[in-house]
């Protein structure tokens, strides 16, 4: 932080494992598999690919140069980029949004913790087991929750306590190989099963109608943005870290993209020959991975070593992601309050704890922060970014300056037109298909949403001076002010 020295990434791998680790979540573990046997299967994932590289990849290049450019979090960045204007007040504004977001994430990675916990002791597999009751009586005991849920941030903290080599860069390129080897291994395993082609059936038979829906493309447009993260400030504090020359088109553009994708295809091979192997009925979301999966394994010969594989890789997909998230808002309030990052990390830690014990408690909760920030923060966040990239700063001046530094592959002027047009139009569609949908279903929940996030936006504004100074780095000058008298 001010008087600290600013690290780098010591390897390339190491980076690329920290930004893949940051990308895999739960989303590729348990809503690829299904979104993709629901809109089509191979036709949705033509879709989705073609998305992927015309979108999130072009896209993804721009937000990490802008963070290798500036060396700087998401406030330091909007005020290199605005300068002295209330417009820097932006950068408050992302880093909030990410904040909220991962108070109701570090619970749902509390879930994980809790499976391996119980698949180690052996409380998910035998004959006796009804894995319907484990998650009820798991989810509807709101302390046990909650004492995940601080397990969870502990870990979270202290691996962000040893630092971006030390702790992020050194963990994500152990658990990544790990997650990898472990999906291959139960996909393996999964496709051996009598039965298991049906679930591959289910999730790769194309159906080519699905192309001409719309509904097709947003799902494709959607698991393409968010399963990336696209313009939510982790790949640009992520590309802070990086060397002036280290190469961006290859790999923070294609191979982390690569590697999204093949972790979320090696999930579908992993996920549901296993679930039609025993004739599970697939379902979406919390009841795939903690049900549907714990069924088959009660079921599986060697169930025990098939369940602790699976569930500590799916905790490792959720940690890394909860760690690369969780370090945007700590780069960002270290640099802008210019405290130590102990004292960062253990700040913003502490913030993200308190404000997630509520989704913890009640599901309720979580639900409507994830319809308040799935739906209305993350656009509003990519939004800002990639306009302040394409825009203010240039898409043309970012390209030649920091895109195409140290690049083997250079970009394009093509590259220009997507980031400056093709990616904000195309969020804003987004913006107008979310509205459509949830206005005719929740109208006061919809304005209600929308009115917290504009509010949010306007506070922001306001709290930022006209020289384009925050609360954080004013309380940083007094405290700067106080030491020198």
């Amino acid at each position: 932080m001010s008087t600290e020295k600013r690290e780098n990434w010591t390897s390339r791998f190491g980076y690329l494992m920290a930004v893949v680790g940051a990308m895999v979540g739960a989303g590729n573990i348990w809503r690829m598999p299904y979104v993709t046997g629901d809109n089509g299967g191979g036709a949705f994932l033509l879709a989705y690919f073609i998305l992927l590289y015309l979108i999130a990849v072009p896209g993804l290049m721009a937000e990490t140069a802008l963070g290798r450019y500036s060396q700087q979090g998401l406030i330091g960045t909007f005020r290199m980029i605005f300068g002295k204007s209330r417009l820097v007040g932006l950068g408050l504004t992302v880093p909030i949004i990410i904040i909220v977001l991962m108070s109701y994430y570090a619970p749902v990675v509390g879930w994980s913790l809790y499976y391996t916990i119980e698949a180690v002791l052996g409380s998910l597999t035998g004959s006796n087991v009804d894995p319907g009751a484990i998650w009820s009586d798991f989810s509807g005991n709101p302390w046990l929750q909650i004492g995940m849920h601080t397990l969870t941030m502990t870990i979270v903290a202290g691996i962000l306590l040893l630092g971006i080599r030390g702790g992020i860069e050194r963990m994500t390129k152990w658990m990544m190989p790990f997650l990898l080897v472990s999906l291959i291994a139960i996909a393996i395993r999964g496709v051996t099963l009598p039965g298991a082609m049906a679930g591959l059936e289910f999730s790769f038979n194309p159906d080519w109608d699905y192309l001409t829906r719309g509904s097709t493309w947003l799902a494709a447009l959607g698991q393409a943005l968010f399963s990336t993260g696209l313009g939510w400030g982790i790949a640009l504090t992520m590309g802070s870290y990086l060397g002036r020359n280290d190469d961006i088109p290859l790999g923070s553009g294609i191979f982390t993209a690569v590697g999204n994708t093949s972790f979320g295809l090696l999930a579908i091979f992993a996920v549901f020959p296993l679930v039609f192997a025993f004739g599970i009925s697939p379902s979406s979301g919390s009841q795939l991975a903690f049900v549907a999966l714990t069924s088959a394994f009660t079921k599986m010969l060697g169930g025990y070593f098939w369940a602790v594989l699976f569930f500590v890789s799916f905790f490792f997909a959720n940690l890394t992601s909860a760690i690369g998230i969780s370090e945007v808002g700590i780069t960002t309030y270290g640099e802008e309050s210019g405290v130590t990052r102990t004292k960062a990390v253990l700040t913003i830690c502490a913030v993200i704890w308190l404000l997630g014990i509520p989704s913890a408690a009640d599901s309720s909760v979580l639900g409507y922060l994830d319809f308040l920030i799935g739906n209305w923060g993350l656009p509003l966040a990519t939004l800002m970014i990639i306009l302040a990239a394409g825009w203010v700063f240039g898409a043309r001046r970012l390209r030649l300056l920091s895109v195409n530094r140290g690049a083997n592959m250079h970009v394009p002027r093509f590259w220009e037109w997507v980031v400056r047009f093709e990616i904000p139009v195309v969020v804003c569609l987004i913006f107008i298909a979310f509205f459509a949908d949830s206005f005719s279903s929740a109208p006061l929940k919809t304005v209600i949403s929308i009115g917290a996030l504009a509010g949010l936006v306007g506070i922001c504004l306001l709290l930022t001076s006209s020289t384009g100074e925050t609360p954080l780095s004013r309380l940083r000058d007094c405290r700067k002010n106080k030491e020198l008298s």
